[in-house]
Parts: structure tokens; C-alpha cells; sequence
């Protein structure tokens, strides 16, 4: 992963968006020697919300199924049957 300080940053913005979007390769700012803000490609961005929206649907699910919030097969048919009409 690249670092760049954020004085970098605000006098070279155009040449390291560029790098960003060339190499698919986040870049972290730093502030005064500390991490501040990440750097990242808008579909790369894209990409990791998706997976982390899908991540929580799963815990979500197992965390249904460890608290007995679950139907089976012919309860759900039944639900679907009522919601279809």
C-alpha cells in the first residue's frame, strides 16, 4: 500500500488520483506521522460496501438461526402462499 502525507496530497491530488486509478493500489494519508483517511478506487469502494453489505445479511442469518428465529420448509411455502394472494 502507498502512503502519502496530506501535504503531499493537497500539492500533488491530480498525479496521485492518477497512480490511484493506474495501479488499483489504496493510498493511506497521513497527518503529522499518523493514519488519517484512505485513498481508494470509487469501484474498488463499490465492490467492498457490496461484500460487506452481503457480509452482514450473513450474520445476520446465523445470528437468527442461534436464536431459534427460523421456519422450515413448509411454514415458509405457507407464508408465501399468504403473501402471494
Amino acid at each position: 500500500m502507498k502512503v502519502e502525507l496530506v501535504t503531499n496530497l493537497k500539492r500533488q491530488a491530480t498525479k496521485i488520483l492518477a497512480e490511484l486509478h493506474r495501479n488499483k493500489e489504496a493510498v493511506l494519508i497521513t497527518e503529522h506521522g499518523q493514519p488519517s483517511a484512505y485513498l481508494v478506487d470509487v469501484k474498488d469502494y463499490e465492490f467492498m460496501q457490496r461484500r460487506l453489505a452481503l457480509l452482514e445479511g450473513l450474520a445476520k442469518g446465523e445470528r437468527a438461526i442461534l436464536e431459534g428465529k427460523t421456519t422450515n420448509h413448509a411454514q415458509a411455502r405457507e407464508q408465501m402462499r399468504k403473501w402471494l394472494e
